[in-house]
């Protein structure tokens, strides 16, 4: 399976983005997706995980509210919607497939991984 992440960029304070996640190789339809971030300096962390048929979500407690991750299972497809961004959201972003229809927070509950998309929030 090959992951393309993709929708990064720059945004002010209170903008938004919508990141994608794209399949090739290899349907993920029946795998979990999760969302992770990496800011410089620190270490990845989780954001936001799907399950298989889209029935189950988990967002960390900071984007509660702001973030929605969806999935178009036709289009092997999951997408992070990312509302009220803030300066603390600036990260790479990257997305992962789970090792089954459920999956946790944390990263070895996944087992494919995409190259990441670089979200940049100014104040």
């Amino acid at each position: 399976v090959q992951l393309q992440a993709s929708g990064g960029g720059l945004v002010q304070a209170g903008g938004s983005l919508r990141l994608s996640c794209a399949a090739s190789r290899r349907t993920i339809s029946n795998n979990a997706v999760g969302w992770f971030r990496q800011a410089p300096g620190k270490e990845r962390e989780f954001v936001a995980t799907i399950s298989w048929n889209g029935g189950s979500t988990t967002y960390r407690d900071s984007v509660k509210g702001r973030f929605t991750i969806s999935r178009d299972r036709s289009k092997d497809t999951v997408y992070l919607q990312m509302d009220g961004l803030k300066p603390e959201d600036t990260a790479v972003y990257y997305c992962a497939a789970g090792r089954g229809s459920f999956a946790g927070t944390d990263t070895a509950s996944y087992l494919y991984w995409g190259q990441g998309t670089l979200v940049t929030v100014s104040s």
